[in-house]
């Protein structure tokens, strides 16, 4: 089962074993993770699961696809290479280990 951990503003870190398959917005919101509301249930249309993910994992992760790129571009202030939505990113084997960080505030 692969791990995620989540990195709060604080630094604190909340690790867990997510569901193959399973999103990390969604293992957070189930798990009540500090930073990720997850508005729009993974629909793309609300960037409240914003999150910067780990530079280690970015090759893995992979780029936003357009839809997402778009939905960053307007719903999020603070924006970064790294800035993924976490409703878009799936969990699988290869991201064991994953390390995704909350920004200050989501939109």
């Amino acid at each position: 089962m692969p791990k995620v951990t989540y990195v709060a503003i604080d630094g604190s870190r909340t690790t867990i074993d997510a569901v193959v398959g399973d999103s990390v917005m969604s293992t957070a919101v189930r798990n009540g993770v500090p930073g990720i509301v997850g508005e729009c249930g993974g629909n793309m249309s609300c960037a409240t699961c914003h999150v910067y993910v780990d530079e280690e994992f970015t090759v893995r992760v992979g780029p936003p696809g357009d839809l997402e790129d778009a939905t960053l571009d307007l719903g999020v202030s603070d924006r970064r290479a790294t800035s993924r939505l976490s409703c878009q990113i799936s969990m699988s084997e290869e991201l064991d280990g994953l390390i995704v960080a909350t920004p200050e505030e989501q939109p």
